[in-house]
Order: C-alpha cells, then sequence, then structure tokens
C-alpha cells in the first residue's frame, strides 16, 4: 500500500511533495482531489496566502517528487530553470522487455524521438522531424536490475514533453509495467498501484539563495521491490 502524499521540504519560496499515483497533480474534475488544493487549503489553515504554482508535472498514475513555487517570484525563477533544462529530474521505472534481446545490469542507452501530441485524446505518438507541431524527446537510462523479462531503469529525462518516458520508452519495445495506455498489455503486478514509474530524484537551484537543492526517495510502488 503506498503511503499518502506527505510534505518532504518547505520553506518561504517552495515546497517539495511526495505524491502518491492515485492523486492528480492538479484537476478540473468536480469532487476529485488533487495536490494544488490540498497544499493552498495547507496554506489557509496556516494563515498563509494559498498561492502555489506547479513548477514540474507528474501524470496521475505516476508517484514522486513533485516542485511547487509559494510566490510569484519563485515560480518565474524555477520555471525558466525548468525551461532551460537547468532543473534536474531523474525518474526509476520497471518495463518489459519486448525488445528480443537481453538486457544486462550497468548497459546505459539514449532514446530520441519526435513527439506528437493529440489534444483529443490525450495521447501522444512517435512521428517524424519534420511533422507539424511535433517536439524534440529526448532521456538517457541506465539499467539497474533484471528479473525475467522485467528491468529496473535509472533514467534522465532531458526534455519535458507529454508523456514523453511512457511514449518513449513503448516505442523501443520496452513499455512500462501497469501502463495498458501505451504498453497494450496487462503488465499489472499484484499489489501495484498506477504504472511502474517513479520521480525520484529533483535538482535545481534555489530561486532566492541560488543554493543547490537536491531531493531522492525511493518508490513505493510494490513491483520495484520485486525486482
Amino acid at each position: 500500500m503506498e503511503k499518502e502524499w506527505n510534505i518532504i521540504y518547505e520553506d518561504a519560496e517552495l515546497i517539495v511533495t511526495y505524491k502518491p499515483s492515485d492523486l492528480a497533480v492538479q484537476t478540473s474534475k468536480m469532487g476529485q482531489k488533487d495536490l494544488v488544493s490540498m497544499l493552498k487549503n495547507d496554506r489557509v489553515k496556516k494563515k498563509e496566502p494559498p498561492y502555489v504554482a506547479v513548477i514540474n508535472r507528474l501524470d496521475q498514475p505516476v508517484e514522486g517528487l513533485v516542485l511547487f513555487a509559494k510566490t510569484k517570484e519563485a515560480a518565474a525563477d524555477l520555471s525558466r530553470q525548468l525551461q532551460g533544462g537547468q532543473i534536474g529530474k531523474y525518474y526509476r521505472a520497471v518495463v518489459l522487455n519486448q525488445t528480443g534481446k537481453d538486457l544486462t545490469a550497468g548497459e546505459k542507452g539514449t532514446l530520441t524521438d519526435y513527439l506528437l501530441k493529440d489534444g483529443k485524446t490525450n495521447l501522444s505518438k512517435v512521428v517524424n522531424a519534420d511533422t507539424k507541431g511535433a517536439k524534440k524527446a529526448v532521456l538517457e537510462y541506465e539499467v539497474l536490475t533484471v528479473k525475467e523479462n522485467r528491468a529496473d531503469l535509472f533514467i534522465h529525462l532531458q526534455t519535458g514533453r507529454h508523456h514523453q518516458i511512457r511514449v518513449q520508452m513503448a516505442h523501443a519495445n520496452l513499455p512500462l509495467a501497469g501502463d495498458r495506455k501505451y504498453g497494450k498489455t496487462d503488465s499489472m503486478v499484484s499489489g501495484m498501484t498506477g504504472i511502474a514509474l517513479c520521480s525520484v530524484k529533483l535538482q535545481f537551484m534555489h530561486p532566492k539563495t541560488k543554493k543547490k537543492m537536491e531531493f531522492s526517495i525511493e518508490p513505493e510502488n510494490r513491483i520495484f521491490q520485486l525486482l
């Protein structure tokens, strides 16, 4: 059972939280809980201004670290860092090896694709580089462990495209466990929730002190423990 959301770090400018896989970062659906609303309510209870800006977003079925700004000035600075590729975003993912080749621990790779988002279906796909609206997507990965047809990967996300890790890994015949949207396979494991993807590390410069900040966690999803 995954733990509840919680604040890992907070100061006058920012908040770093852990988000479980069943909680939306932000939603417009009536009656559905989301992390932004919870943080705003928490600030109101503390008699603070309820301003909360999302810096890095996670899909609802993805767990892990999420960064928020508490002031407009901090939001502007952190957003500039994000757009400039200065925020380090690292993930763990359990994938199903459908490549036809063996994976070995320590193996490294880079995926470079061009993705196109379909706003009507909320899906993205890999397309040719010259496709109108296509955006370049790059990630690096390292194989941590392998067990049968599954592998635990450590991923450095260099760009931040819609469903990027899920789309690129599926296109490389390494779909994420539990991801029925892109994996096209029933890959759930007993006791796991969401998909096997976790934002495990964030690195950035503090918007006010300019000190390097780094936060790391271990995935809660049961499938990681099985590898």
